[in-house]
Parts: C-alpha cells; structure tokens; sequence
C-alpha cells in the first residue's frame, strides 16, 4: 500500500476547514441547537480508483474526535458505483459540518488516481512509465502526486530543487543563439549540485543533437508526434533516457507509448482530471431508548 503523506493531509485538511467554517456552520447550529444522532455513507456513483479516504478520515476526526468512523474500502482500490467507502456515526451536526471538506478531498483525488489508472491501462504492454509534472494545484501537490501513484503512475520531480530540467525559457534568458541547448548543459554541469540527473526539453532533431553532445541524462521530446519522436529516439541510440510530453492524451498515448519512449508525462493528471462521482448520505439515527423490563 502506498503510505499517505500524513503531514500534508493535516495541514491541507487545516486548512480548508478554517476556510469552510470561518465562524462556524450558521445554518446547522440555527436548525439543531443540541447533538443529533446520525449515520452517514459515502458512495461511489461511478467506477473509480479510491483515493482520498485518508484525508476525508482526518477531516471528519478533526472536525469532531468523537466520530466512530468504520472503513470499508483502502486507498488505491477500485470501487463500483453504489459503494460504500466510507461509514460515519455520531453527532449528525459533526457530519455536516465536515461533509463537504470530504468529499472535496475525495472527487478530487480519486479523480486524479482515476485518470492516472486510465493511462497507464491505454500503454498496457509497453515498457514505459506515465508520469505526472509539477502543474498541480498550489498547496495539495503531495496529495496529488499521492493520487498519481494510487493510480498506478510515477512522480515527477516534486519540486525545482529535485533535478535540473532545462527548458525554453532557460534558454531565452541564456541568449546564446548558436548552441543555446549545449551551452545550457555544459553550464548546469559545471554549477549544478552533483549527482543531480540532467533532463534538457527539445523540440527538433537539430536539438536533440545538442542534448546528446551535452551529455544529457534524459532528453524530453516536447510536442512532438509519434513519427518524429520515434526518429528522435533513433538518433539518441539509448545515450540517454527519453520523455515525451505536451499534447499527451488518452487518444494518443498508445501511439506515443509505440514510438518506444522510456517515460510520458502528462500534465492534465493533476491539472485536468474531472472529480469522481460520490455522494455522503445522512440519515438521522433514534437515541437510544432503554429497554422496559415488567
């Protein structure tokens, strides 16, 4: 199982409910001044890969440590449309007020853990890795990258302090205009932190040559089609590892993937995945009345 970035959960769980309850919910506390039993279940309505659960967790313990919450799904699994996820009991005014922090969690993430999934099954049978990027939502790119590896695929760089990727606007503010992309590589090899793998975007063959004479680690082919990627990638010759990427969707991965690429990556992951369809549904629950005797 894919450990959940425990940290991350916390402090983005911190702070969407500050953001949601800035001075309390006014509509539940007008309607029920005193604790309501209830039980609530949240359902897929879609096929789905689950992720999100560990964070709709926290939000409803941190809402309310009294919550009893009974798990009937993990992260990472697939679930079905009708069921159930997740099952909440308690004060019906805790559940309320936490509903909708989950269940944004929830679509978001399984969203994301969903697409990720549909594009690695699209390249089934291909020995190439689906990658996401560093377009993720400010402040829940570890949740996101979280999702990514639920849903079967592998995490970019995290950050700009994890590698050197040199890209076009690198190379404009280095204003070297006969070998900018030789130039940039021999500069980021003299200055960079050692060890740090070198990946230098292209968008031509011309460039792609002077990736390989500056010793590129990766070379990422950037909006290129299939046929002129896989003329790239003869001429790389395996001396360096190959990315594509740009324009990269379920349509045309599989033709991409067939060029022979080590790895794709795709930005619409975390930018463009549509939520998962699921629902959290209430209902009130009868205190409990003790039994008469004679």
């Amino acid at each position: 199982m894919v450990k959940p970035p425990v940290a991350d959960i916390r402090r983005a769980v911190r702070l969407a409910l500050q953001e949601d309850l800035p001075r309390n919910d006014v509509t539940t506390e007008a309607l029920f001044p005193a604790p309501t039993p209830a039980r609530a279940r949240i359902i897929a309505q879609q096929s789905l890969v689950i992720a999100g659960l560990a964070a709709a967790v926290h939000t409803f313990e941190a809402m309310d440590a009294s919550l009893v919450l009974s798990l009937h799904r993990q992260d990472g699994e697939r679930a079905q449309d009708g069921d159930c996820l997740l099952q909440i009991e308690g004060d019906g005014r805790s559940i309320l007020k936490a509903e909708r922090v989950a269940l944004n969690f929830l679509q978001h993430l399984s969203g994301v853990a969903t697409l990720t999934r549909q594009f690695c099954d699209a390249v089934h049978g291909y020995p190439v890795t689906i990658l996401d990027t560093r377009k993720t939502i400010p402040g829940l790119r570890a949740l996101q990258k979280w999702a990514v590896v639920l849903g079967g695929g592998t995490n970019h760089r995290r950050s700009l302090s994890d590698g050197v990727l040199i890209k076009d606007n690198h190379l404009v503010l280095l204003n070297q205009t006969t070998t900018p992309i030789l130039t940039a590589c021999r500069k980021a090899k003299a200055n960079a932190p050692r060890g740090m793998k070198m990946i230098v975007e292209v968008e031509s063959l011309a460039e792609v040559r002077q990736a390989i004479a500056g010793q590129a680690d990766i070379i990422l082919l950037d909006n290129m089609n299939p046929a002129t990627a896989r003329q790239a990638i003869r001429l790389i010759k395996g001396r360096a590892l190959v990315e594509v990427s740009g324009g990269i969707t379920l349509k045309n991965v599989r033709a991409m993937a067939a060029a022979g690429p080590d790895r794709i990556s795709i930005g619409a992951l975390t930018h463009s995945a549509p939520a998962a369809t699921l629902s959290l549904v209430l209902e009130p629950r009868r205190r409990h009345q003790p039994r008469s005797f004679g």
